[in-house]
């Protein structure tokens, strides 16, 4: 039986964490080879799962032993192996399902990029230019389409996980209208309408991302006739006025788009406009070892950044916003509330 040890000593902790890449590339096999979703609710030998999952059984066994010192996937004392909490989140069924984000984090980009990150550090600067000759997601959309789809369908999902969360927090009562800036496939903005039934919502993204909307906001979708949806770059001009403006995970990839964003926000809302400014954070969050290793792969890739709690209100002020009271989405975002002064 394969059991999670004990807190180790110093050396052998720091061991543990060199051969880190062996963990985050066992869980991306996993995840590409679909061993959570073969694993049903009954004990089962690596043997059956290896015939599942068209793999050889030793190398599986091996692998899912590998898992199991983690805690993803437990191994019981004849050999066999179950399911764990974190083992489920692998299941494409599971509606907290982390296997895209799992293979988002891994894909082979990657590989080439940590190596270099003392690279991005002397420099400041992203190393994915040096590494591919073009710019992150000119690469993606050019050169990597299934990484690209990979990247879809990871931002796709953590954004449906969010946005229940987003809505369950918000209390737009007394507002009209609200504008989803950046907004992706408007799962948000989607999730808040059904909150709000006589609410009027806008979608604001790049044409190609807004040309695939969320279902419900589509033509003949459930919320159609309350949506307007509008191709743009917020960081070049914001053509939208609501009650309440969401930005949500957009203001991390320069310093220089995140102030022209948020003057765009400022220089198109109504006076006393409430802005909602939704980020991860570097420092006071639960997850800080999630948020500050996807600090580090933002610079790697595109030369941007995750927040400090002291750093957004910096340059939301500077925007000419009013701070006010920052409230916890769940472990992995905050929330800002804001108003453009009267």
């Amino acid at each position: 039986m394969t059991t999670v040890s004990p807190t180790p000593q110093p050396a052998m902790q720091l061991r543990e964490l060199i051969f880190g890449a062996a963990c985050a590339a066992a869980v991306r096999a996993a995840a590409r080879l679909g061993v959570a979703d073969a694993l049903g609710e009954r004990p089962t030998t690596a043997e059956e799962l290896a015939t599942a999952v068209r793999a050889e059984a030793r190398p599986l066994d091996r692998l899912l032993r590998t898992l199991s010192c983690y805690g993803i996937f437990a191994e019981t004392d004849d050999g066999k192996y179950v399911h764990t909490d974190m083992s489920r989140l692998l299941r494409e069924d599971n509606p907290h399902s982390l296997r895209y984000i799992s293979l988002w984090c891994t894909e082979p980009w990657t590989w080439d990029a940590w190596p270099r990150l003392d690279e991005a550090v002397r420099s400041g600067s992203n190393v994915f230019e040096g590494l591919y000759g073009k710019g992150f997601f000119q690469y993606l959309h050019q050169d990597a389409p299934e990484s690209a789809e990979v990247f879809d369908r990871a931002m796709t999902t953590s954004s449906k996980q969010s946005a229940q969360d987003i809505a369950q927090l918000l209390d737009l009562t007394g507002a009209s209208s609200v504008a989803d800036i950046g907004g992706g496939q408007g799962h948000v903005l989607a999730s808040l309408l059904e909150k709000y039934p006589s609410m009027q919502g806008t979608l604001l993204d790049l044409p190609t991302v807004v040309a695939n909307p969320d279902p419900r906001l589509r033509e003949g979708g459930a919320l159609a006739s309350r949506v307007r949806i509008v191709p743009g770059d917020c960081r070049q001009e914001i053509p939208v006025q609501a009650d309440v403006y969401i930005i949500k995970n957009i203001l991390e990839w320069d310093d220089e788009s995140t102030r022209r964003t948020l003057h765009n926000v400022v220089g198109a809302a109504r006076p006393g406009a409430r802005v909602v400014v939704i980020e991860n954070l570097v420092d006071d969050s639960p997850s800080m070892k999630f948020t500050t290793a996807m600090d580090l792969l933002l610079l790697l890739n595109v030369g941007g950044a995750k927040h400090t709690r002291a750093s957004l209100v910096s340059r939301m002020t500077d925007a000419g916003l009013k701070v006010g009271e920052l409230r916890v989405v769940n472990p992995y975002l905050h929330a800002f509330e804001c108003t453009v002064p009267e």
